[in-house]
Order: structure tokens, then sequence, then C-alpha cells
């Protein structure tokens, strides 16, 4: 799938990048280098007018990280906003926050291995 993006967004994404959460930085570490299962991930990647905090083209997964400023009715709606443009493009979301990232990333990261299970699965993928 082609991801085409809002380029103003790119300075950004690179700002949010090199100034990231403690939480993302942990998840990093289980991402990058293609160590969940040979899948590439791409942290603080544009979508559309969004930027995910983490996507996976082929599996069509953005992983969102949520901090307290999240629990604000606000940001709730344009968290809802993103999630519906992303599935409209055929992509799932998987969330947490950054309590769950800190607390017990290894249980998020048998989340995410479970959705891709699921995914290849469905796709019959054997990667």
């Amino acid at each position: 799938m082609k991801v085409t993006y809002d380029s103003k967004l790119k300075e950004y994404a690179r700002h949010l990048r090199n100034n990231s959460t403690n939480a993302e930085i942990k998840l990093w570490m289980q991402l990058k280098g293609k160590q969940m299962q040979g899948y590439d991930f791409h942290r603080q990647k544009p979508i559309g007018n969004y930027i995910a905090d983490f996507f996976c083209n082929k599996l069509r997964l953005v992983i969102e990280i949520d901090g307290s400023t999240h629990d604000f009715d606000e940001v709730q709606q344009k968290d809802r906003n993103k999630q519906d443009f992303l599935n409209k493009l055929g992509i799932t979301v998987l969330r947490f926050t950054n309590k769950e990232v800190m607390s017990s990333v290894f249980q998020v990261v048998q989340t995410i291995e479970d959705y891709i299970g699921e995914f290849e699965k469905e796709n019959k993928i054997n990667n």
C-alpha cells in the first residue's frame, strides 16, 4: 500500500523522533531492526494529515502510545478522528498507554505478536 502524507509533517515527525517519550523509546527497542518477527516498523510516520507513533506497512498496523494528555476530551476526539481515518485506509490501530508500556512492555509485545499471528493467518502470510 502506498502511504501518502502531508509533506509539511515531515519535519515535525523528525522533531518527534528526536524527542521521543520514555515509553516510545522502550517500545522502539522491541520493534526496531525488524526484531518483531521480521517486520519493518517506522516511528513517527506521517500518514495523511496525521503522524503515527509506529507503523508497519506490510502489516497495515499503527501502534499508538498514549500519555496523560490523551485523558482530555478534545484529545480523545482527535484520536477517534485519526483512528477513523486510518481504519478507512485499511490500517488497524493498537493503542497502549505510557503506563502499560513502562510497567509491562512484554505484555504489550505479546499483544502485538498476537495481532501479527492473526494477520498472517487471515492473509496467509508465512513471514
